[in-house]
C-alpha cells in the first residue's frame, strides 16, 4: 500500500507536466497569429474594428507588438505612440480588451500596410521565436501587472523627445515586452522592464538637465 501511495504523486505530476506540453504545443506562436491574421485579412482595406475581433483574448499583446513595430519607423511615430498610450491606460485599468471610440474602429486602412508589416515582422518573429517560450512563471505573473505602466512610460519617451531616430530604442523595447507578454515569457519580460528602466532613467536625466540648465540660464540672464 505504501509504494502505490507513494506512485501515484508521481504519476499526478507527470500528468500535469503532459497537460502543460500539450497546451503549450497547441497555444500558437506570435508568429502563427500574424500569419493567421494575414490570411483572414480582407483583400482592400481592413479597420481596426476588423482587427480587435479577429485577436480576441490576445488583443492587448499583438496590439502592442504591432503598434511597437510600427513605431520603430524614423518618421510617423506619433499615431501608433498615442494608441499605445490608450492601450496602456486600458491595461492600467484591467480591462480584458482593448476598446476604442468608434471614429477609430471603422476608419479604413489599407490592408497592404498590413502585408507589408507582416512580411517584415514575421521572420523577426520565428527567429527570436526560438529563444523565447513560457518559463518563470512566477516572474511572469508577477511582472505581467505592470505591463500597461512601463510601456505608458515608454510611450511618453517615444511621443514626448523631438529628437530624431530617439523613438527606436524606446519602440524596440515594447515589443520585446510585447512578445514576452504573449509568450509568457518571465526571463524576456525582465530584461525589457530592465531595459526600460535604463531608457526611463536616461529621459529622466535628460528632463532633468535641461531643466537645471533653464534654470541657470534664468538665473543668470
Amino acid at each position: 500500500m505504501g509504494q502505490i501511495g507513494d506512485v501515484a504523486p508521481h504519476q499526478a505530476k507527470l500528468q500535469g507536466i503532459r497537460v502543460e506540453l500539450r497546451d503549450a504545443k497547441a497555444r500558437p506562436s506570435s508568429s502563427q497569429l500574424l500569419e493567421s491574421l494575414l490570411d483572414q485579412a480582407p483583400a482592400d482595406f481592413f479597420t481596426f474594428g476588423w482587427l480587435m475581433s479577429s485577436l480576441h483574448q490576445r488583443s492587448f499583446g499583438i496590439l502592442m507588438l504591432l503598434l511597437g513595430l510600427l513605431a520603430t519607423a524614423p518618421i510617423g511615430s506619433t499615431a501608433p505612440g498615442i494608441i499605445l498610450a490608450a492601450v496602456a491606460v486600458q491595461m492600467i485599468a484591467g480591462r480584458s480588451a482593448p476598446a476604442f471610440p468608434r471614429f477609430i474602429t471603422a476608419r479604413r486602412l489599407p490592408t497592404r500596410y498590413l502585408f507589408a508589416l507582416g512580411t517584415r515582422s514575421i521572420p523577426v518573429l520565428r527567429y527570436l521565436e526560438t529563444a523565447v517560450h513560457p518559463r518563470w512563471p512566477v516572474a511572469f505573473e508577477t511582472a505581467k501587472r505592470f505591463v500597461g505602466i512601463v510601456v505608458l512610460l515608454l510611450t511618453a519617451i517615444l511621443l514626448l523627445f523631438p529628437v530624431p531616430l530617439s523613438n527606436i530604442a524606446p519602440a524596440i523595447v515594447i515589443a520585446l515586452i510585447a512578445l514576452a507578454y504573449i509568450e509568457e515569457d518571465g526571463l524576456l519580460i525582465c530584461c525589457g522592464f530592465l531595459a526600460a528602466l535604463v531608457l526611463i532613467a536616461a529621459a529622466a536625466a535628460a528632463v532633468w538637465g535641461t531643466v537645471v540648465s533653464a534654470m541657470l540660464i534664468i538665473r543668470f540672464w
